[in-house]
């Protein structure tokens, strides 16, 4: 970036033209006599009369490039800091068999719950900067599928390997809770959340997932809570005498604990019945965790003023020697 320290000094280049029109209607104050000039009029002109004229031209350069000078110019160099201050997010996702059920619809097909949970998740994972993120999957079992992470391409590549039933098939959602909060606690994050997901009731697992909720917020660890499925009953298809067919089970999904889980942690709540209602969810739990972002900027200037106001005054030492000798001309 250039700019000038002074730019009203500026204003000062309006003298030039007012040089050249001096220089091109000075009066002749002293001037030799003659009683003609026809004699005159037919020498031939010197050329040092041609480079006399260059002598204007020399000295409206010099002023310029003074007048520019004292204007102070300035070489800057433009300077962006960026701080922030991540989220630690521990996605908490339920695996067990119940996870089948296909009561979720894309593209106007039929599709189980966890495909569509991996999607939604996948796309949440994408519209992240700067937060480290890790995973957990449940069933039966509770485990670690990848740790905090800035490397969402490992992070993606670990949920898609996620199946239904890798964890057992039922839901141990207070283990899950624990085990997640074991991975966030000692952190010096500013802010520490988990999003719980889950179609079920904790029916596994040593933890029960109000003790889990406890020690989390004793940890100021917010718990976002998310159960999916329809209402009533949901479609599986299961292999039968007359082959694949559909069944149609109750679905159990404990509301009143995950609401309690989210009122203990100053989580929220929600519940997705279909493929748009988790999309909008996800959504609004990556608008309300927003990482802080301070941008700082400064300006680092280079004085330019020197090298012009040297040309400048060499040009016009110069026109002084030149006007003086070579190009002098007779009084």
């Amino acid at each position: 970036m250039l700019r000038f320290e002074d730019p009203w000094l500026l204003v000062l280049v309006l003298v030039i033209p007012a040089m050249v029109l001096y220089g091109l209607r000075s009066p002749g104050s002293s001037r030799i006599r003659f009683s003609s000039l026809a004699v005159l009029s037919q020498l031939k002109r010197p050329r040092s009369l041609l480079l006399r004229r260059g002598l204007l031209a020399v000295r409206c350069l010099a002023v310029a490039l003074i007048i520019t000078a004292l204007a102070r110019p300035q070489s800057g160099l433009k300077a962006t800091q960026i701080s922030t201050e991540g989220i630690d997010i521990m996605l908490c996702l339920d695996s067990s068999g119940s996870m089948q059920a296909l009561d979720f619809k894309e593209k106007g097909n039929r599709v189980d719950r966890l495909s569509v949970v991996k999607r939604v998740v996948g796309e949440f994972i994408r519209g992240r900067k700067n937060d480290r993120i890790g995973m957990v999957v449940f069933g039966q079992e509770a485990f670690t599928q990848c740790p905090l992470t800035l490397d969402y391409g490992v992070l993606l590549s670990l949920l898609d390997s996620v199946q239904i039933g890798m964890a057992g098939d039922t839901t141990a959602i207070g283990s899950a809770l624990g085990l997640c909060v074991k991975r966030l606690k000692d952190l010096p994050s500013k802010s520490k959340v988990i999003i719980l997901l889950t179609d079920g009731r904790n029916n596994a697992g040593a933890v029960s997932p109000a003790t889990a909720a406890d020690i989390a917020k004793t940890y100021n660890i917010k718990v976002h809570s998310i159960g999916v499925g329809t209402e009533g009953e949901a479609p599986f298809l299961v292999d039968s005498f007359f082959g694949k067919q559909y069944v149609y089970q109750k679905v159990d999904l404990d509301e009143d604990t995950l609401k309690e889980i989210a009122a203990k942690t100053s989580g929220m709540y929600f519940r997705a019945t279909s493929t748009e209602a988790l999309e909008k969810i996800y959504q609004q739990i990556d608008a309300m965790e927003k990482t802080e972002i301070k941008i700082k900027e400064y300006m680092e200037y280079e004085e330019l003023f020197m090298p012009l106001l040297m040309a400048g005054l060499g040009l016009l030492l110069l026109e002084i020697v030149l006007a003086n000798t070579r190009l002098r001309k007779i009084p």
